[in-house]
């Protein structure tokens, strides 16, 4: 029986509502602002889920209409992240570069090395995890940057009025800003198969492949992550680091 039969949607919607429950019940008991926001993005997930599901059964075998979710994915991405450094359009082109430059990378190495065939179905699931986690590891980057900036302003000032290029200036803070975004997808992925399973792999073993094939496909996928991630976050930073004032802080 499908999840979405009469015996699985049911039980789906209680599982997901408790869960939400216990998020907004937990938040509020201690004290977090926003208390509402996982549940809101959870009811938002799941409406653009049911939305997707439907335009992909059409767009999936289409190179050009999986170009154009592609873009749309990008645009998404590179909005979200923008808004949470705060928007202006210094801060937008260092995140269309940072995530665009990325995921390029990480996509014209895995087909052109034939890691995984150039198809439609392929190129939609790997160029959509690719950018999503792009997009995260941008917004860590680019936010702890910004913040440790203005944390150690002092610092930067002195450097700026000795001469130094305000590249100069932030390398140091840049460079910590890049490993404190990636730690967490390292983390995952030197723990892949003891702690977690990925949702790439679990899907692909779901979708019919042999665990082996399910987990070459994975190990793809991880790499281009921390490839698209590394890029991104460089770049990133690299072009925010050009500072002559203190950053304003952002929410």
């Amino acid at each position: 029986m499908t999840l979405v039969g009469a015996g699985g949607l049911v039980p789906t919607l209680v599982g997901v509502l408790v869960l939400c429950g216990v998020s907004i019940l937990v938040l509020t008991l201690a004290g977090v602002r926003e208390r509402f926001a996982s549940a809101l993005a959870v009811l938002r997930g799941a409406i653009q889920l049911a939305v997707i599901s439907f335009v992909l059964t059409g767009v999936i075998t289409s190179p050009i209409w999986v170009g154009v979710a592609l873009l749309v994915m990008f645009g998404v991405a590179v909005g979200t992240s923008t808004n949470r450094l705060g928007r202006s359009r210094r801060h937008l082109l260092a995140v269309l570069a940072g995530i665009g430059t990325g995921a390029g990378v990480s996509l014209v190495v895995v087909f052109a090395t034939g890691a995984l065939a150039p198809t439609p179905r392929y190129l939609l699931a790997i160029g959509g995890i690719i950018v999503g986690n792009s997009m995260g590891i941008t917004t860590l980057s680019a936010r702890r940057f910004l913040e440790a900036v203005d944390e150690h302003w002092d610092e930067v000032e002195g450097w700026l009025a000795l001469g130094a290029q305000p590249i100069e200036a932030t390398r140091s803070l840049a460079r910590g800003s890049v490993h404190t975004a990636l730690v967490p997808t390292i983390d995952q992925t030197k723990t892949t198969g003891l702690v977690t399973l990925p949702g790439a792999f679990v899907g692909a073993i779901f979708g019919g492949l042999p665990p082996f094939e399910a987990g070459r496909f994975q190990i793809v996928v991880l790499a281009a992550i921390l490839a698209s991630g590394a890029v991104a976050a460089t770049l990133t930073v690299r072009l925010l680091g050009r500072v002559e004032q203190r950053p304003v802080r952002e929410g």
